[in-house]
């Protein structure tokens, strides 16, 4: 299956590289921390070549021995895939479900710097995300630019018009789910041209099409609001770099469209998946933007730090979105985000993983609707944009699956194809 060859080549490939990323900054641990900075880069590199030589000769999980808060709950997950195995052994990086291994191994790296004081904030992914940025910047012009243009003349959109420009910021948001960086185990994947010119090339590839849906559900929370009440978009993110910039554009347009009043990003809290977005990653990229010698560059940030000012855009994460749990599990797992969720009119997800963890994962037939693969977590109506780069993928017509299987068996995991998937919830 995608899953052996993830954890046989492309996890091992990651850890190698994190470790090559520590061995490279051992100079600049010694200029800040002296002796001590030096020692806690052996120490997580000797912690990190033990994972590796775990992972790779299939090794049971062991359970998390640090102090962080989300420990007990990783354990707790771990007693519970035991007892699945029914006394069948131990479960091992090759004998457990995918999802749940690769989200252990982060959580393993994370813990081998977090250990390693005074070096525990360093992000072993940070520069690969930097690169992405830097190296997808003709693409950020080009949606900078067609962005600020636009908004010039928003006031004088007509409906279809502005319909015609979220369907478009949709799709962009979509196709910029293929810059990931744990796809392509942190080898370049950043967006060289203009996202824009592509897009009508790029309509046959939307296996699912749901734009029609997220714009009533707007149009109508619009329309049935009182004055008082906030229509209220949250966006799940995935990816920084070229991706989280196409997010950023399209949180604008919804504000400055009058579509929503307020947008909340949901980020990871550590370091996740080689190229997730963080609180830190989030911030740089919207001061990167703000800094940048290209006029509409910079109005972008400028404008984006504005928003965060006013409150009108809120960052915010949450331990459970690097927890392997199903997102089915939230509500009684963390209910408080649970809750934040509740109060939003429409949740956006990106990305892959956010599907897995939408869907549970699991190998479901094709036209299995996509509301039942949500195994009742409906917080809000939601929508997943997503490019498919695992075999999980529901909610598609009779034959739709089989039909594209015929011609590309490789269809289901070369990040080709995307879906704009939505549920309407209760």
């Amino acid at each position: 299956s995608y899953a052996y060859f993830t954890i046989k080549d492309r996890l091992p490939q990651i850890l190698t590289k994190v470790i090559d990323t520590l061995h490279r900054h051992k100079n600049e641990f010694f200029e800040e921390h002296g002796e001590k900075g030096v020692e806690a880069e052996k120490r997580a590199i000797s912690f990190l070549s033990k994972l590796r030589n775990e992972l790779q000769t299939d090794k049971p999980v062991t359970p998390l021995e640090d102090e962080l808060p989300d420990a007990a709950l990783w354990n707790r997950y771990l007693d519970y895939q035991r007892n699945l195995s029914n006394g069948n052994g131990e479960p091992s990086w090759f004998q457990s479900p995918w999802l749940y291994v690769e989200c252990y191994m982060y959580r393993r790296i994370h813990a081998a710097l977090a250990q390693n004081p005074p070096i525990d904030n360093f992000d072993v992914f940070k520069e690969g995300k930097a690169q992405n940025f830097f190296e997808s910047q003709e693409a950020i012009i080009a949606l900078c630019t067609y962005f600020q243009e636009l908004l010039k003349n928003i006031k004088d959109l007509d409906e279809k018009q502005l319909q015609e420009e979220l369907f478009k910021l949709l799709q962009v948001s979509l196709w910029g789910n293929k810059c990931d960086l744990s796809f392509s185990a942190g080898e370049d994947s950043s967006q060289k041209s203009s996202p824009l010119q592509s897009l009508e090339n790029m309509v046959p590839y939307i296996l699912v099409d749901d734009m029609e849906k997220v714009w009533s559900l707007l149009v109508n929370a619009k329309k049935n609001g009182t004055e008082r009440s906030n229509v209220r978009v949250d966006i799940i993110l995935d990816n920084a770099g070229f991706e989280l910039v196409s997010d950023l554009v399209l949180a604008d347009f919804l504000l400055l469209s009058k579509l929503a009043d307020e947008v909340y990003f949901h980020g990871k809290s550590i370091p996740w998946y080689v190229s997730d977005t963080t609180k830190h990653d989030f911030n740089w990229t919207i001061r990167q933007l703000g800094s940048a010698n290209h006029m509409w560059m910079s109005r972008c940030g400028v404008n984006w730090e504005g928003n965060l000012k006013k409150g009108v855009w809120v960052f915010l994460d949450h331990m459970f979105w690097t927890l392997p749990h199903d997102f089915s599990n939230m509500s009684e797992v963390a209910p408080d985000l649970y809750a934040e969720l509740q109060k939003s009119n429409l949740l956006l997800f990106k990305g892959d993983l956010n599907y897995r963890k939408l869907t549970g994962d699991r190998k479901w037939e094709y036209t299995v609707p996509f509301h039942q693969a949500l195994n009742k977590f409906h917080p809000a109506p939601l929508c997943s944009l997503r490019t498919l780069k695992c075999d999980t993928q529901v909610g598609l017509k009779p034959g739709q699956g089989e039909q594209i299987q015929a011609s590309e068996p490789e269809w289901m995991v070369s990040g080709k194809y995307g879906v704009i998937q939505f549920d309407a919830g209760l």
